[in-house]
């Protein structure tokens, strides 16, 4: 066969980054060639995201790009919004497979055996049974990243049985599941055996990792703590009733799980939480972060809110601006209510206006950006260790702290991959916040 030119592109969260690259590995080591997606290729990729109407619509543009690259080229679409709505794709010009969640791991397999047999053979790959019922598997796929070669991020989880009243993505990625934490190690040390440096552990909601094995995520972090060849671990997302005393005092104490946190809030008014039907209340979430602060007063700590939602009332939000204010938080990730077929929310009364939302939202990001500009000047002068990345933009290349500072310095292609002590000394503001440093002699 002759070698074929195959681009990748994925939408939405690092779970998505982390599937795509283990995916795109197996056609690394066949007969294709892997190119960027602004390239003309002879087959295109679109790993999709349906967690809001605008994810949904980022993914038929991609596709329309690529066909309009390359008009002779296939199309291949993949992940949740092709779990949501096959039939949409399957219409889309230049689209010949479309492969869901469970399926997509197949993809080599299944490309592969339209171009060995043809263009007869497409017909036995592009139709909608190769999107599977994904509430039925209880088959876990582990994955991992390595295309920045510094930061890994490892797939630890899938699936969520909260059904919260807002979301899709159990019916999207199926129900809770993950490996044992001996065989997730297995994967660990292989991640460990390259030169990456740090890894961040992924999931839909890791914290209910290990539960089908009666294992517990604290049981993977220690363990992951005496993983030789990796330097640091973050841990992503995590639901507050799911970060338990335990995990905290652990990172507290550890000299590689990172002190960065990012615990989903959702809303601030109880009210809204029950309407959500999330499992926490307000104090659970200050608790959590009182928490961490009493232990680590430094730490990053990262919050999603959603704005919008049927029932938050002016009021309501008002009420939402009172709690995250004294939050002892660094920033925020804000999300606007968006309908997503199937769930119980679209039933709900009390619909927030467009306009009203982009308010509200603007005024939370507003407050998100003045809490992380001070969290940032807090930590002026003092050290951490930046491991740097290979980018590099107008001169400078990137780095972040254990705390999740995001730091700059001037390109150095010996400092790429190394982990640096670092003095903080100036914020400044670009896109977003940066802080420049000063390098201390010595690496870590």
């Amino acid at each position: 066969m002759q070698r074929k030119r195959i681009a990748f592109h994925t939408l939405g969260c690092k779970l998505n980054f982390s599937e795509t690259s283990t995916i795109s590995r197996q056609f690394g080591i066949k007969n294709f060639e892997i190119v960027d997606f602004a390239q003309e290729a002879d087959i295109y990729v679109v790993h999709t995201c349906s967690v809001t109407s605008t994810a949904e619509h980022k993914c038929r543009t991609s596709i329309k790009q690529a066909h309009k690259r390359n008009p002779g080229a296939r199309v291949a679409v993949i992940g949740c919004a092709a779990q949501a709505n096959p039939e949409l794709f399957m219409k889309m010009e230049g689209v010949t497979w479309v492969l869901g969640n469970q399926d997509k791991f197949r993809l080599e397999e299944v490309i592969s055996h339209s171009l060995e047999n043809g263009p007869e053979a497409d017909d036995g790959v592009t139709k909608v049974e190769e999107v599977s019922d994904i509430s039925k598997s209880r088959t876990f796929i582990p994955s991992w990243s390595m295309n920045d070669r510094t930061r890994s991020f490892f797939k630890v989880q899938d699936g969520c049985d909260y059904f919260c009243t807002f979301c899709s993505i159990p019916f999207m990625r199926g129900r809770s599941r993950s490996e044992s934490v001996e065989n997730t190690m297995k994967v660990a040390r292989e991640i460990a055996s390259t030169n990456i440096r740090e890894i961040i552990l992924t999931g839909v909601n890791i914290g209910d990792f290990g539960r089908h094995q009666d294992e517990k995520l604290i049981d993977l972090l220690a363990q992951l703590e005496n993983l030789d060849g990796i330097d640091r671990i973050r841990i992503s997302s995590i639901e507050p009733e799911l970060l338990s005393d335990d995990i905290i005092q652990l990172v507290s104490k550890s000299s590689k799980l990172l002190p960065h946190f990012h615990i989903p809030l959702q809303a601030g008014t109880d009210k809204i939480l029950s309407l959500m039907k999330r499992k926490y209340t307000l104090s659970t979430f200050s608790n959590r972060v009182k928490r961490i602060k009493e232990l680590m007063p430094d730490a990053c700590i990262a919050a999603d809110i959603i704005i919008g939602f049927p029932g938050e009332t002016a009021d309501d939000f008002e009420e939402t601006l009172r709690f995250v204010e004294i939050q002892d938080i660094t920033y925020l990730h804000i999300f606007s209510y968006s309908e997503r077929a199937g769930t119980k929310a679209v039933q709900m009364e009390g619909k927030v206006p467009e306009t009203e939302k982009r308010r509200r939202s603007q005024v939370l990001h507003e407050l998100s950006e003045q809490k992380k500009e001070a969290f940032y000047a807090s930590q002026i002068g003092q050290e951490f260790k930046v491991l740097w990345e290979s980018d590099h933009v107008n001169g400078f290349m990137h780095g972040w702290t254990e705390n999740y500072i995001h730091c700059r310095t001037p390109f150095d292609k010996n400092l790429i991959n190394q982990i640096r002590i670092s003095r903080l000394v100036s914020v400044k503001r670009e896109k977003e916040l940066i802080c420049d440093v000063e390098l201390m002699p010595h690496m870590y």
